[in-house]
C-alpha cells in the first residue's frame, strides 16, 4: 500500500520512474520531488506493467503512457501501449487500456499538445505510429502508421531503419522522428484531431553517416532543435523554420570532453532541454556522463561547459523538472536514480548526495502534485 506526503504543496512532483521489468522491477514507481528543498521520498511501485520502458504525460496531466517493450501483443509481433490515469493527488496510477505500437520494439513516444494523439517510434520496426486518445484518456483503434525505408553507411546497426524517438514541436504544428537506421530526423505534418500523420514537403532532416540519431529536444522558442547522436557520440544543432517544418544544420559537437575519443564502449542516450532554454543537456553511457552545453539564443550554437559523473553505470535517461532547479539521471545498470542541483546561471549540476533505488531505470518524467 502506498503512503505519500500529504497535503499537496506547491512545487511538489511526481516523479515517475519507466522501467525494464526482471528481478529488480516490476513496473512504473513513482517517487514525490519537493522542488523548493529537492528532497525526494523512497520509489513505490504505482503500476505493475511488462516493461514500460518510456513515458509520457498528456498536457493536463490527467493521463500517463508507457511504451512496453514485449516481443508479442495480442498473439502478434510487435510492441504495445499502455494508458494509465494519473491521480495527482496521490501518485497512483489506474490502468485504462492496451493497444499495439504498431511495429516491433517501441522505444519512445509523446502526447501531442492537444492531448488527442499519441505518438510512438518503433526502434525494431523501423516505424513510427500515431494512436488516438479518447475523451477519458484511453487508447483508440486507427491513427496513422508510417514505414520507414533506407539503410545507412554501418552495416552492423544501420541495414535497417530504426526508429527512436518522436517529438512534436513547440506549434504542434509538425512530428520530427530520428531513425538510427537511416542518419535522418524524418518530418511529418501532423493532424492531432484525427491522429494523422503525412510527409512533409522537406521530409527530414540529416546528421552525418554513420551518426545514429537517438533523441531531440526543442528550444521552448521552436527556432533550435538538438539531435543526440548514438553512435558517433555528438549532438547536432538544427535551426528550425515552423513555418515549413524545415531542419537546417548548424553544427554538430561531440558530447564528450575536449580530446576524448569514441570508445566501442561508448554511446549517447538522452537529450534534455532546460526550461529556460539556455542550456541543453545529453548523457553519455559507457563514459556515464552527462554533457552540459550553452546555447547561442540568437545563433543556436552549443559551448560545452562541463561533463559530470551520473554517479552510476549507462545513464540510459535523465529528466529534468519543471522548475529548471533539479536533474535526475537513471543510471540503468546500476539500479539507481541519482539527483543533481542545476545552477540557473550557469547550468553546472551538483549532485545533492540523494540516490534512489529502482530497478532499471530508463525514463524519468514529473507530473505537478494537486
Amino acid at each position: 500500500m502506498l503512503v505519500w506526503c500529504a497535503p499537496a504543496l506547491a512545487k511538489d512532483f511526481w516523479v515517475y520512474f519507466g522501467t525494464y521489468t526482471g528481478k529488480s522491477s516490476k513496473g512504473i514507481y513513482a517517487s514525490r520531488l519537493d522542488a523548493a528543498t529537492g528532497k525526494l521520498t523512497p520509489p513505490e511501485l504505482v503500476a505493475e506493467t511488462t516493461s514500460p520502458s518510456f513515458l509520457a504525460v498528456s498536457p493536463n496531466a490527467k493521463f500517463l503512457y508507457a511504451a512496453n517493450e514485449v516481443p508479442k501483443f495480442e498473439g502478434k509481433d510487435g510492441g504495445a501501449v499502455s494508458a494509465f490515469a494519473i491521480d495527482t493527488a496521490t501518485g497512483k496510477l489506474t490502468a485504462l487500456n492496451q493497444k499495439s505500437s504498431g511495429g516491433a520494439g517501441p522505444c519512445h513516444l509523446v502526447v501531442d499538445a492537444t492531448g488527442k494523439t499519441v505518438l510512438v517510434a518503433n526502434y525494431g520496426g523501423g516505424s513510427v505510429k500515431a494512436l488516438p486518445v479518447k475523451p477519458d484518456g484511453s487508447l483508440d483503434d486507427g491513427g496513422t502508421f508510417i514505414q520507414h525505408q533506407g539503410s545507412s553507411i554501418n552495416e552492423g546497426r544501420q541495414s535497417s531503419p530504426h526508429g527512436h524517438a518522436i517529438v512534436t514541436d513547440p506549434a504542434n504544428r509538425f512530428a520530427l522522428a530520428c531513425d538510427l537506421g537511416l542518419d535522418k530526423v524524418m518530418i511529418y505534418k501532423l493532424d492531432p484531431a484525427k491522429a494523422g500523420l503525412a510527409p512533409n514537403e522537406l521530409p527530414y532532416g540529416s546528421v552525418p553517416p554513420g551518426s545514429g540519431p537517438r533523441h531531440i529536444a526543442f528550444r521552448p522558442d521552436g527556432k533550435f532543435a538538438y539531435v543526440i547522436n548514438e553512435m558517433s557520440c555528438t549532438v547536432t544543432a538544427f535551426a528550425f523554420d515552423g513555418k515549413r517544418g524545415a531542419l537546417q544544420t548548424i553544427e554538430t559537437v561531440s558530447s564528450l570532453p575536449k580530446g576524448e575519443s569514441v570508445q566501442r564502449s561508448f554511446s549517447t542516450a538522452e537529450i534534455e532541454m532546460h526550461p529556460s532554454g539556455n542550456f541543453v543537456y545529453g548523457s553519455n553511457r559507457g563514459h556515464d556522463t552527462v554533457a552540459v552545453f550553452a546555447i547561442d539564443p540568437k545563433l543556436g550554437r552549443l559551448t560545452p561547459v562541463e561533463h559530470v559523473s551520473t554517479k552510476g553505470k549507462i545513464p540510459r535517461s535523465f529528466g529534468i523538472d519543471p522548475t529548471g532547479s533539479w536533474l535526475l539521471a537513471a543510471n540503468q545498470n546500476s539500479d539507481t536514480v541519482v539527483a543533481f542541483a542545476i545552477d540557473s546561471k550557469t547550468g553546472k549540476l551538483s549532485p545533492t548526495g540523494q540516490e534512489l533505488q529502482v530497478g532499471t531505470p530508463v525514463c524519468v518524467k514529473f507530473v505537478e502534485v494537486k
